[in-house]
């Protein structure tokens, strides 16, 4: 099994991606594979990420969103973002609610209470 880090913060905005970032550059100065993983991010910054095998959809063929974070972290890797690095991207759309993107393609809008309705479903999209 691979030896994996992972980043704790109890705050936004606070830093954490950008310390990410630079570890994941620091890791790949020294030979070390890594990839970013987020599995469920908030932000309405988004980026172009490949969806591997996707070969048609709403999207273009092949391309879908992820958090801005990661694709930043996905460059400092040196690798090319992908949105299995951010399977789950909530992009707030009012005081209650948000768009819901799901492995890189809108799934649709969700209320805060629905969307807690939603999180189990989301798990097979995190972990497959």
């Amino acid at each position: 099994m691979a030896k994996a880090i992972m980043l704790q913060g109890t705050g936004s905005d606070v830093g954490k991606t950008v310390l990410v970032a630079g570890l994941c550059r620091a890791a790949k100065n020294r030979g070390l594979k890594v990839r970013p993983f987020k599995p469920q991010n908030m932000s309405n910054n988004a980026a172009v990420a490949d969806i591997p095998g996707d070969k048609a959809g709403e999207n273009r063929a092949g391309e879908g969103e992820i958090g801005r974070g990661q694709w930043l972290q996905a460059l400092a890797c040196g690798v090319r973002p992908t949105v299995h690095m951010n399977p789950v991207l909530l992009k707030p759309q009012s005081d209650i609610g948000s768009q819901v993107v799901v492995q890189g393609k809108v799934l649709g809008e969700a209320r805060a209470r629905d969307y807690q309705a939603m999180k189990a479903a989301l798990m097979d999209a995190v972990l497959g």
